[in-house]
């Protein structure tokens, strides 16, 4: 089947970019012609539908070094019940030409489709998505108060509709039932004849069926009218096949085989009471899942104090613009994100970063909206507003994340979209085996059994079984500062069984520290007054190793001299004139070449080297004076990472530029196994591609800057934020703090988020292959035993109710590192 696609190439400068763009496109088995036009940048293909797909075009074009253009529009669907709902809208989506993707989430109600804006336009795609029996709604920055006002409409809505079904059906199951009871049946016939009662059953089974029950035949003659059954069909048949048979048994007896004109005006007001009250605690549970987005919105600010014309005054959050003065008071919430340009204090990032211990801030430091001041007061300038914002470009990362389809669940998908028509036929085939082999009365052992296959086999708890947990696990990650960029990040970190680490900036702090300064012994100078000197000299350097001894000496509080006369020698050191005295600082090299003796301090400084740190000695007035050991320090909190991913049964490797000494000495002290040194920047992709092809599953951390392409090649790319840098696009997985910790705590909620998506798709599918059978009356003849269709109702609900309870049990995910300590 031949189909053509336009779309827009970017780009294109000259001819020759349009014949390789035409070369690439028709390199690929299946395509039968394609013309580019480098005056408007379009594409027009014709290809074998069969054996192509939109994506493998894309793919060409971008491998041949230009930009297929698609766009992405976002919005609601309402009306969806079940994993079938989100089959149909999907396909009806598909089906328009230039739709390159389509995802529709059942638990947030919500679809994402990336299409080509020359060949299809969104209104294409809502009329399809309308057309298929569903209502489609905008999502806008009032999305989430339209949203929950809708829940809690359909949450009142299904409350009333419980109560007046469960009203009618206790006294209709009451009657029914206690007849059944030793001497109660002689007293009711005294009351009414038997057909009186059955009369007094259709009265309160109508409304209920009709009434009640009005949603199953809404949307379950709309499911129909597509072609397309789902769970509203399977309740609508099965409920209305008892009605209905009850009704003709009472108003046309006479038709019916002897013995077989029963009455199941009971069982028809108990499927629907017990399913309504089905979707009603699902509907309450499903709010609970988001949770985590309604409580990241929470702390969005609405008010800010802003300083124009020398005066503060407070206005709406929305009126903030680009290069404001805000002032914060003590205890007062960071309205947008800024940078501090007056004052000083302490700010609790906890709730983005997951870090309790508040974080110094003066000026110059970067701050972020929603975070808490402390005991200070201080003013900054604004520099990110509205969507730019931190905290809403967390909750963007969020919902995107709840929006996306693992692997996992777009194979669920397919297996629900031809369940229920199996399940329709195998109600068919039951239905005929009983009638032609079961015993009597034959008619109503078909009818039972066919309907209990009708009600046990509702898909609702397949469609819910991933989104649920994706929506708990990603916020919760959330929470702890741990963002997952797609829920196929998700699925896949759980999976993994190697963590490569980047050593700079990830297991270190990215910056040389002063970690030692042993003095060797001036007449008369402590150790505080030649580090003055040693630092006043090395304030004139521009080298990183100068610029934390100059540091080390600041943040004591020493007061450095002035320097006279400064002079580098490159690959040595320095020598400088500090208050009348010649100081000297370099390495050994530069030491010998002064004549001076090292003998004594050989040892010292050696042992400096074997831990991974760079040592220096300093000269006074022509004598040794002291070595200074200056190291890119290990993080706070690495090596109890490396421990706790080791627990986890995860390899941990380091991979680094340093030489094989320092490198190892840094795998040591963390307690790393293996080490790829002396990498070169360009050379991280081979050694994750070459740990691919050991059969490993790579997790890479890096900064998330410097190593996007080792992030991208990775199986997931695990991106270290600092809370306002944070490389959002780089990685799978962003981390809020520069806290190894985090890894662990994503590898633990993402194993334990997998392990729940599991376990919800063997509670609904073995639910199913188990019930099915039962329901279909297999085991009668060895052991007596039938399912009757209002425990077959029941059961359903509890399904989608397991599946439900058991994603929220995620929030209380407890943290490895937290649950290592208390186990200690």
């Amino acid at each position: 089947m031949s189909e053509r696609l336009n779309f827009r190439v970017s780009g294109m400068t000259c001819a020759s970019c349009v014949g390789r763009v035409e070369r690439a496109l028709s390199a690929l088995p299946g395509v039968e012609k394609s013309v580019v036009n480098l005056t408007t940048e379009k594409a027009s293909v014709e290809f074998d539908a069969k054996s192509l797909g939109a994506a493998d075009l894309f793919a060409a074009v971008n491998d041949a070094g230009f930009q297929a253009e698609t766009d992405e529009v976002d919005f609601g669907v309402a009306g969806m019940t079940c994993a079938s709902c989100v089959g149909r809208v999907e396909r009806a989506i598909g089906k328009l030409p230039g739709v390159v993707d389509a995802a529709v989430n059942l638990a947030t109600e919500r679809a994402r489709v990336t299409y080509l804006p020359g060949t299809v336009s969104t209104g294409d795609i809502l009329g399809a998505v309308e057309g298929a029996g569903y209502t489609t709604e905008e999502i806008g920055d009032e999305t989430e108060d339209r949203e929950k006002a809708q829940r809690d409409a359909e949450i009142g809505e299904l409350r009333r509709d419980v109560i007046f079904a469960a009203t009618l059906t206790v006294p209709l199951f009451t009657i029914a039932m206690v007849r059944f009871l030793p001497g109660v049946e002689e007293v009711m016939l005294s009351l009414l004849p038997h057909r009186g009662w059955l009369w007094v059953e259709l009265f309160l089974a109508t409304p209920v069926q009709f009434w009640a029950g009005r949603r199953f035949y809404r949307f379950g003659f709309a499911e129909l009218r597509h072609f397309s059954p789902g769970m509203n069909s399977l309740v609508m048949i099965g409920s209305s096949a008892a009605y209905f048979y009850s009704l003709l048994a009472l108003l046309a007896p006479q038709v019916f085989p002897e013995g077989t004109a029963n009455s199941y005006f009971e069982a028809a007001g108990v499927i629907i009471t017990l399913i309504l009250l089905g979707r009603l605690l699902e509907a309450v549970a499903k709010g609970r899942t988001s949770a985590a987005i309604k409580n990241l919105m929470k702390l969005q600010a609405k008010t800010a104090r802003v300083v124009r014309d020398g005066k503060e005054i407070e206005i709406p959050i929305e009126q903030v613009v680009l290069g404001d003065i805000i002032q914060v008071r003590p205890g007062e919430q960071i309205p947008v994100d800024g940078t501090v340009s007056e004052g000083s204090s302490f700010v609790d990032e906890s709730m983005i970063t997951g870090e309790p211990i508040p974080v110094e801030k003066k000026s110059g430091a970067e701050v972020v909206g929603a975070t808490i001041n402390k005991t200070g007061a201080f003013r900054f300038v604004v520099t990110r507003v509205g969507k730019d914002t931190v905290l809403n470009q967390i909750i963007k990362m969020v919902e995107e994340a709840q929006g996306s389809k693992p692997e996992i669940q777009k194979l669920a998908d397919k297996i629900a979209s031809v369940f229920v028509p199996i399940v329709l036929g195998l109600a068919a085939l039951t239905f005929a085996t009983w009638l032609a082999f079961g015993p009597a009365p034959a008619l109503s052992f078909a009818f039972v059994t066919a309907v209990s296959v009708l009600l046990i086999a509702c898909p609702c708890a397949m469609g819910l079984a991933t989104p649920t947990a994706i929506m708990v696990g990603t916020g919760k990650g959330a929470e702890l500062g741990v963002l997952f960029r797609q829920g196929s990040g998700l699925e896949t970190l759980a999976k993994i069984d190697t963590v490569v680490m980047d050593k700079t900036g990830t297991l270190t702090l990215g910056r040389p520290e002063l970690t030692d300064f042993v003095l060797l012994g001036v007449a008369g100078e402590g150790a505080d007054e030649v580090l003055a000197l040693v630092a006043a000299a090395e304030a004139k350097s521009e080298h990183p190793i100068a610029e934390a001894i100059v540091r080390a000496a600041e943040d004591k509080g020493l007061t450095l001299p002035a320097v006279e006369d400064f002079q580098a020698e490159p690959g040595f050191g320095i020598e400088a004139t500090v208050n009348g005295r010649k100081v000297q600082v370099g390495a050994d090299r530069f030491m010998r070449k002064l004549g001076l003796s090292l003998s004594e301090s050989g040892d010292i400084a050696d042992k400096f080297a074997a831990d991974a740190k760079t040592p220096l000695y300093a000269a006074i007035d022509g004598e040794l004076a002291a070595v200074v050991a200056v190291a890119d320090p290990i993080k706070e909190g690495s090596r109890a990472a490396v421990e706790a991913l080791h627990d986890l049964g995860l390899q941990v490797a380091m991979l680094t530029g340093d030489n094989r000494r320092t490198a190892d000495a840094i795998a040591k002290q963390v307690g790393i196994e293996r080490v790829l040194a002396e990498v070169l920047p360009d050379q991280k992709v081979a050694e994750i591609l070459r740990l691919q092809g050991e059969g490993k599953k790579v997790a890479f951390v890096g900064d998330g800057i410097n190593d996007a392409p080792a992030l991208a090649q990775a199986d997931v790319g695990i991106a270290i934020g600092t809370g306002t840098d944070i490389a959002m696009e780089a990685g799978d997985v962003v981390l809020m703090s520069g806290d190894l910790r985090g890894i662990v705590n994503a590898a633990g909620l993402a194993k334990r988020t997998l392990k729940t998506i599991r376990y919800n798709f063997f509670w609904a599918y073995a639910y199913n292959v188990a019930l099915i059978p039962l329901a279909a009356g297999a085991f009668y003849p060895l052991l007596g035993v039938l399912l009757n269709p209002m425990l077959a109702a029941a059961a359903m609900s509890v399904s989608s109710l397991f599946v439900v309870s058991n994603s929220l049990r995620l929030r209380g995910f407890r943290p490895p590192l937290e649950a290592r300590a208390l186990s200690r």
